[in-house]
């Protein structure tokens, strides 16, 4: 395999040593602080990533807010053809929810931290409110809580809401369960509580009669390895009917097993009419209440609109402002129902979405819906026919980043959810757009490794893969293909060049590999350096 130098190095060794003949008496030039003359440009790629939160706002046709998991809050007025981060001065970017009152548009909060169970999570510190449509922002408390993933405000009254607080991650603490504010958020008052490990995942409130809420808790912990989350017996559905002072737990209809994590959804023009999807230690399923949920039936036997489970990763229901029978799913793909949950077919799935967190509904005109997704967010005007770009967004959540000797120079990552891509540093048409990236094979997680002695090839992922630019060909070349035989890997396994020598490749997964050929063999040079169990 034939590897020629680096003509951009090389171009630099050859001005540095012109320079140096030139001027063999000059004087060494002063101490010169180069870190003033650099700025931050965002190069993208425009491609939108994990997104958790989403909603609308009546009467103002096509603006939306969006919460992304590790990219703070957007803002739209043009239903998504055009985007505005509103939420960079904040000291955290990891969003819920987020609420906007109905009563009063200007008045929003958002609740921080994603509320999910991940080896890759990231986690808030509380309420944050504003009072001006998102131009400032007042922190307002319940910073313990780390994990916030629903918020809801009272619709007569924008100074009255409801907070469900997940709490620590990795480890017990008391400020989780659900909480209450009367005063806009200035005090919050622990109003559903079970114990230190039982957190609130959901919350709902009945469009027509405010003091009826709906809350799911949810006993969860995150270990400290790969995908070692796991689900107590502490969860479940509860209801208040006297704005929060009580709560009544819901069990009738559901499985003998216990419910360990619940989604809801009210139907608007019937209250009394409620959707859910529940998981149950491994399996998940969608069932319906007609009577304000004292009884429940499963609504179907169809597995595919309730087919995503894992970290609490539920599908999320919403249902027809003004069609109690039509209701969607937002899942691994965006399905709909027409006959109260029987029966569903896929409405959207990949390109462009993957795994979908929730959705929004206009009231006004049920054709508008917006939905929040692992690929960033899209909106519809005409039911769900045709959707806005998820390639208007700069929030890729990118593992690492590594730069080729190409010039322009590209950058390189794996990015969470999408796959994985290199990025010009510099467009030729004026301005970096679609045309400067592309998808260089590695796997959503992990390393990518440009070949420093070709720009044309990439390697990187969790088992090693080359991309060669020229055929578009992906090919494996790790040193092993799985999980067997001894060999282990987790989501994000390093790939790396040697400094000293850029034709050796490094690979680690359970132990450490070297290649000195492109992946043709491998050497390995390490011992297991892990344990054999957890």
């Amino acid at each position: 395999m034939k590897r020629s130098g680096s003509v951009f190095v090389t171009a630099c060794v050859v001005l540095l040593a012109v320079a140096a003949v030139s001027h063999p008496r000059a004087q060494q030039s002063p101490t010169v602080d180069w870190s003033s003359a650099l700025s931050w440009r965002s190069i993208g790629p425009y491609r939108g990533g994990r997104t958790k939160a989403i909603t609308g706002v009546p009467k103002h046709p096509g603006l939306f807010y969006i919460g992304v998991v590790n990219g703070g809050v957007w803002k739209t007025d043009d239903y998504g053809r055009t985007w505005t981060p509103i939420f960079d001065d904040q000291p955290t970017a990891s969003i819920g929810d987020i609420a906007v009152a109905p009563s009063n548009p200007d008045i929003i909060y958002v609740g921080t931290g994603e509320g999910l169970h991940r080896p890759d999570l990231s986690v808030g510190n509380g309420v944050y409110k504003s009072t001006d449509g998102g131009r400032t922002w007042s922190h307002l408390g319940l910073d313990e809580g780390q994990q916030i993933p629903r918020v809801v405000v009272d619709p007569r009254n924008p100074d009255r809401l409801f907070v469900a607080v997940l709490g620590h991650p990795y480890g017990p603490n008391p400020e989780r369960g659900v909480f209450r504010s009367t005063d806009g958020g200035r005090t919050f008052e622990k109003v559903l509580y079970k114990d230190e490990n039982t957190g609130a995942s959901e919350l709902e409130m009945d469009p027509t009669n405010p003091d009826v809420i709906y809350a799911g808790l949810w006993e969860a912990r995150e270990g400290p390895w790969e995908n070692a989350e796991w689900d107590g017996p502490g969860g479940g559905l509860f209801r208040s009917t006297d704005g929060g002072n009580t709560w009544q737990p819901l069990t009738n209809g559901f499985p003998a097993e216990g419910v360990s994590q619940i989604d809801v959804a009210i139907a608007p023009s019937n209250p009394k009419r409620l959707y859910a999807s529940i998981a149950t230690g491994r399996t998940t399923a969608i069932y319906r209440s007609d009577d304000g949920g004292d009884s429940w039936t499963r609504a179907t036997t169809d597995n595919r609109p309730a087919a995503r489970i894992g970290g609490g990763d539920l599908p999320v229901l919403a249902v027809d402002p003004r069609n109690p029978d039509i209701v969607y799913s937002a899942s691994v793909v965006m399905w709909k129902s027409t006959d109260g949950g029987s029966t569903w077919r896929g409405i959207r799935g990949a390109p462009g979405g993957d795994d979908y967190q929730r959705l929004w509904i206009d009231p006004d005109n049920p054709q508008v819906i917006g939905s929040a997704v692992d690929q960033g967010a899209v909106i519809s005007t005409n039911g769900g026919r045709t959707w806005s770009s998820w390639y208007a967004l700069p929030t890729a959540q990118l593992y690492h980043v590594a730069a080729d000797n190409a010039f322009p120079y590209r950058l390189c990552s794996g990015q969470q959810e999408s796959g994985s891509a290199c990025v010009a540093s510099r467009g030729n048409d004026g301005e970096i757009t679609m045309r400067e990236w592309h998808p260089v094979g590695v796997d959503e997680y992990g390393y990518a490794a440009p070949d420093p002695l070709d720009d044309n090839i990439v390697y990187g992922g969790r088992n090693v893969t080359r991309y060669d630019r020229r055929t578009g060909q992906v090919q494996p070349v790790g040193p092993v293909a799985g999980r067997g035989g001894g060999y282990r890997v987790v989501r994000t396994q390093p790939v790396l060049f040697s400094k000293a020598d850029p034709h050796v490749l490094f690979y680690a997964n359970n132990m450490v590999w070297k290649t000195s050929n492109g992946g043709e063999t491998w050497q390995r040079i390490s011992p297991d350096l892990t344990r054999k169990t957890w």
